[in-house]
């Protein structure tokens, strides 16, 4: 469990992930070491990490999520071979041992991916079912105060105000071969500081200064906070699969997401038109956020319930608008 002062970072790193310790210090009342100090003890602790992230939208792809339905008798089998594929950056297998929700990037051009057809075919599987993204309501850091303690307003417009963020200028840049080695480094750790991307890439700091100001105002490079939620005090975890009429998708997305619990909501290709992800503290928090709080949203004709009982790879977070893969290009 994490105290105050560490939700408050985290936060903070939510709202502008690579700003200096200084400034985070500055917008949550203590000092640069102090930061610096929390910081690093979460990320040993494996609690979090900052990510570097490539747009999926520069390789022509778009975020989907797979269901995968298969005999009980064959799950281990299969969750050891979807920890091992790169396409997939997040899966957990739901209780009852019968599906495993994936998170992976897929072409919207007609082709199949490759890995779908592996998946298919797999000894066990019933059925593959995929839903494209097409929207995500959960801006990241909207609500922090659902997870935990948050920053007041004030705090906030500081952080903005001392490390602006940079809205994407017109369609994401084309890569090229040579930042390959730039985008490594900053999809082990988002947050890497100069001295470590010139020694990873061999680049003077200007050089690296300039390309990473490009890629960033293109909306090319992105950043995510990785987090495990089980360690804020959620380890009861599940997706929703929701269904409501094309008139009032907006709405009802736009209400869903607003939830406490809801750290995702995105409308997605399908019957079933909107999911989101639930964490709760436990079986009875789950109950009172169904009967209780998605109870009170209009529009929900009919869902479903998908309930984690084990993570099997998470490469990051699914609170960063419907950008789910830390991806590097493509060779």
């Amino acid at each position: 469990m994490l105290d105050a002062l560490d939700s408050q970072i985290l936060h903070a790193l939510h709202v502008v992930p690579r700003a200096p310790f200084r400034v985070i210090g500055e917008a949550v009342g203590v000092s640069e070491q102090t930061v610096a100090r929390r910081y690093r003890a979460m990320r040993r602790a494996g609690t979090m990490r900052v990510v570097g992230l490539v747009n999926p939208a520069v390789h022509g792809l778009t975020a989907s999520i797979v269901r995968i339905t298969l005999r009980p008798d064959r799950i281990d089998a299969l969750a050891e071979a979807v920890t091992r594929l790169p396409e997939i950056s997040f899966a957990n297998i739901s209780f009852g041992g019968s599906e495993i929700v994936c998170a992976m990037e897929a072409p919207h051009d007609g082709r199949v991916p490759d890995v779908l057809r592996q998946l298919g075919r797999s000894p066990g599987v019933l059925d593959v079912t995929t839903r494209m993204v097409l929207h995500a309501y959960s801006p990241p850091g909207a609500d922090w105060a659902r997870l935990g303690p948050s920053l007041p307003e004030e705090a906030v417009a500081l952080l903005l105000e001392r490390h602006p963020r940079q809205e994407p200028k017109g369609p994401p840049a084309e890569l090229r071969q040579e930042d390959g080695a730039l985008l490594a480094v900053l999809a082990e750790d988002g947050r890497a500081s100069q001295a470590t991307l010139a020694e990873g890439t061999g680049w003077t700091t200007g050089r690296i200064a300039r390309r990473m100001e490009a890629l960033e105002g293109s909306g090319t490079l992105l950043y995510d906070v990785d987090l495990v939620l089980e360690r804020l005090g959620y380890p009861f975890g599940a997706a929703l699969w929701m269904r409501t009429s094309p008139e009032r998708l907006d709405e009802t997305g736009t209400a869903v997401a607003a939830l406490p619990r809801v750290v995702f909501a995105a409308a997605t290709s399908g019957d079933q038109n909107l999911m989101a992800i639930v964490m709760c503290t436990d079986v009875a928090d789950f109950y009172g956020f169904l009967s209780r709080d998605l109870a009170t949203v209009p529009g929900i004709t009919g869902y479903t319930v998908s309930v984690r009982l084990r993570t099997l790879k998470q490469a990051a977070s699914l609170i960063h608008q419907g950008r789910l893969v830390p991806l590097l290009p493509r060779r």
